[in-house]
């Protein structure tokens, strides 16, 4: 326990600028919201986000465990998916609002959400920013889970934050990690 909360304090201080939060939890559902601001324009990181995904998610938070398995179709009606292999693959989320360099919004039960009686709306919103790119990221969950989603609203919001500090990272020097 000790280290996840270590682990916790310190990946959250190398985040740099950014925020995040449960902004609700209940039984029935949760919202999270994280803000990062990226050195970079927005055309790159919007590029980084959607067709470089493989390079900055975490092999730990895939079902194949290699990111390198993961790809966004940026299209309406596209695919936030995972091959794994033989013609196998699994549908993350589906990619329902897409303007390029502006807006993704996704539909679905991220990784283990998909398994439960869920769904979900995440929104990435791409903005300019002082100096670069400001990505406003807004997850809202809602369904049944016999333990309540409030319970597994900090793990979710934990995982999100990891990914969007790994994007950062990946856009500013081309490596997820320090």
């Amino acid at each position: 326990m000790h280290k996840t909360i270590a682990t916790f304090i310190s990946v959250s201080f190398l985040a740099g600028a950014a925020h995040a939060e449960v902004v609700t939890a209940a039984a029935n559902g949760f919202t999270i919201k994280h803000t990062v601001d990226i050195d970079a324009d927005r055309a790159t990181v919007y590029a980084a986000t959607v067709a470089n995904v493989g390079e900055w998610w975490n092999d730990d938070h895939t079902f194949s465990g290699d990111a390198s398995n993961m790809y966004i179709e940026a299209r309406p009606a596209g695919c936030f998916c995972e091959t794994l292999g033989e013609n196998g693959g699994l549908v993350h989320m589906t990619i329902t609002f897409v303007n390029p360099g502006v807006m993704l919004r996704l539909t679905g039960g991220l990784g283990p959400l998909g398994l439960m009686g869920v769904d979900g709306n995440m929104t990435w919103e791409f903005e300019e920013a002082d100096d670069g790119t400001r990505i406003v990221l807004n997850y809202a969950v809602g369904g049944y889970d016999p333990n309540g989603l409030d319970n597994i609203a900090p793990a979710v919001d934990f995982v999100l934050g990891e990914q969007l500090r790994r994007l950062k990272l990946f856009v500013e020097t081309g490596r997820p990690t320090d």
